[in-house]
């Protein structure tokens, strides 16, 4: 069987709903990502004065500023490699994504170092509550994490 064959049978086989909940996921944190950047472009952009989409491209990349959002990008990643993948997805998968999500978008004045920018994005900017709340929406449909860690 090839790959593409492999993924269409995974899609098959997926638990009820299990597929549906991690695009749900990856949708919502596709929005805060996209909030987030056009914060920090008005911020760098009061600064510094406008950028290209080009310019804006290489700061996301390179600069300090927007380094914090690669951890967004890097999960939404690993989202696009389950739901791409030759394995079915499982409620084991959508209960570790979401716990991982819950830990992640925990904003925090004491917190690491994403979840202290979090915060702050959340207390400047009313469209990062608005994603923020759709997120909490998306993680009180769920079961709450059971582990003790």
């Amino acid at each position: 069987m090839n790959p593409p064959e492999a993924r269409a049978l995974a899609r098959k086989n997926d638990d009820g709903g299990a597929r549906e909940k991690l695009i749900a996921l990856r949708l919502a944190l596709l929005r805060v990502h996209k909030t987030l950047l056009e914060m920090e472009r008005r911020d760098y952009e009061r600064a510094n004065g406008k950028v290209t989409v080009g310019e804006l491209f290489r700061l996301v990349v390179d600069h300090q500023q927007f380094g914090w959002l690669h951890n967004i990008s890097e999960f939404v990643v690993r989202l696009d490699e389950t739901l791409a993948g030759e394995n079915p997805v499982t409620p084991e998968d959508v209960r570790t994504a979401i716990s991982l999500a819950r830990k992640m978008f925990a904003p925090s004045e004491s917190g690491d170092a994403f979840q202290k920018k979090y915060y702050d994005a959340i207390q400047l900017d009313p469209a990062v509550v608005i994603d923020h709340a759709e997120l909490a929406r998306l993680f009180n449909n769920e079961p709450p994490d059971v582990s003790s860690t």
